[in-house]
């Protein structure tokens, strides 16, 4: 068999859960499983596995693919034997889909869990790995994160050897707030707009996509006392004539997991995996929408 080539993609912002219609990044994702029907795992560990999100999830991926999601935060399951469930279902997914939100509690739990050690394997292996926001921090060795307000740097599983900044466009304080921390001690690294991802195979940088025609991404440098920021080549992934797929009114990942709080306290029940399709389906009657 092949050995399969590790890849990350890795979204500012964008992809199901912000995008309207059909989403451009999501198509090209899941292209690089050369699956016919790929398998998928979501993790919507950052939002709390906020139903909205996972219901969301279900509708985009369901028709084309397998579908399935790990919950971190349900009780059905208990903790015995969740690593071996963990590491069995992860490990034979074609892609692995992180959500938005908190990704300081994303990674603490999973190190509970004893996931990041699973994610590292499963990246190894050639599971196609994505996400936006926190699924993009979440990749890199620093991330510069303001779920609280306040930036602060988050360390994160490593993979790549770089920092990361995600809705560049999208929240006015991030561009300054970056350049400070790379200026100060933080690794140079990639700075992204909502609807613009970066597609790294093993720990290289090897494309730029968009869903929106003037979607942008930067490499940002420490050099002396100062910062370069170096505009990169964006290929647009939708068809000049036709409008973006992704929408900057949107919200972002961030105002996605605040909004979670009201739709976990209708949550249903659902298990770890193997349970995860029929549980969505029940979930959608009542499920707060993603707000608009």
């Amino acid at each position: 068999m092949r050995r399969k080539t590790p890849q990350i993609v890795a979204l500012g912002g964008g992809g199901f859960s912000m995008e309207r219609e059909r989403s451009l990044l999501d198509d090209y994702v899941l292209s690089l499983t050369e699956a016919a029907r790929p398998r998928v795992c979501f993790l919507p560990t950052a939002s709390g596995d906020a139903d909205h999100y996972v219901v969301r999830f279900y509708r985009r991926f369901s028709p084309t693919c397998e579908a399935s999601h790990v919950s971190l935060f349900r009780r059905d399951q208990g903790t015995s034997g969740v690593e071996d469930d963990l590491a069995s279902h992860l490990l034979a997914q074609d892609l692995i889909y992180v959500g938005g939100g908190n990704v300081v509690s994303m990674l603490g739990a999973w190190h509970a869990y004893g996931l990041d050690d699973i994610l590292r394997k499963a990246w190894r292996r050639g599971v196609v790995m994505c996400g936006p926001s926190a699924g993009s921090l979440c990749w890199f060795d620093e991330a510069l994160s303001a779920f609280h307000g306040a930036p602060r740097s988050v360390r994160g599983l490593g993979l790549l050897p770089y920092s990361n900044c995600v809705h560049y466009n999208a929240e006015p304080d991030r561009r300054a707030e970056y350049h400070r921390f790379v200026r100060d001690s933080m690794l140079s690294g990639f700075a992204v707009e909502d609807g613009v991802a970066l597609h790294f195979r093993r720990t290289r940088l090897a494309r730029v996509v968009s869903a929106r025609p003037d979607g942008r991404a930067y490499r940002v440098e420490r050099c002396g006392r100062s910062v370069q920021e170096t505009s990169l080549e964006v290929a647009f992934l939708g068809a000049a004539s036709e409008p973006p797929g992704a929408s900057t009114s949107e919200p972002s990942e961030l105002a996605l997991a605040r909004a979670g709080g009201a739709s976990r306290r209708q949550r249903r029940r659902s298990t770890l995996a193997g349970g995860a399709r029929a549980a969505a389906r029940r979930g959608a009657a009542t499920a707060a929408p993603l707000p608009a």
